[in-house]
């Protein structure tokens, strides 16, 4: 679900927030946003895909150098065998734009992928590996928790 900030409204358009215009800028993004439809901000999603698999790769993070915008995001991983790529974000998924990071190849064609978890396990043994064991020991601290 997307967001838009208040203070990117035309003047005739705002809308009600929880702190006064004075005080927008100290305001959390979370609080002075409102849900629009079904559109994906998608330097947000990007965000959201690192945080999420960061622990079973070398290095990922939303790529500073590439434009991202509401409607498409890059991210740089690296595998665990060491593999760099570029990856695009949108609203169709996820796919490999370049085999480094920053590097954007318009002559490649990757397939989209609906998940972050479908792209790592297509390219990176070391990530289903680690992805694994992740859901092992959490089983087995739910074991033994008695749950």
């Amino acid at each position: 679900m997307s967001r838009k900030c208040s203070g990117e409204l035309p003047p005739e358009e705002g809308m009600e927030v929880d702190c006064q215009p004075e005080d927008l800028s100290r305001c959390l993004y979370e609080e002075r946003c409102v849900e629009l439809g079904e559109v994906k901000d998608m330097r947000l999603e990007a965000e959201a895909v690192v945080n999420d698999v960061l622990f079973a790769v070398t290095d990922m993070h939303v790529s500073h150098s590439l434009s991202s915008g509401l409607d498409v995001a890059y991210i740089n991983v690296e595998t665990r065998e060491g593999n760099r790529y570029c990856l695009e974000l949108t609203e169709a998924g996820l796919r490999v734009v370049g085999h480094g990071f920053d590097q954007v190849d318009e002559e490649l064609s990757s397939q989209y992928h609906e998940t972050v978890y479908s792209l790592l396990d297509s390219l990176s043994p070391g990530y289903r590996e680690a992805f694994g064991n992740a859901l092992l020991q959490r089983l087995e601290r739910l074991k033994q928790n008695g749950h």
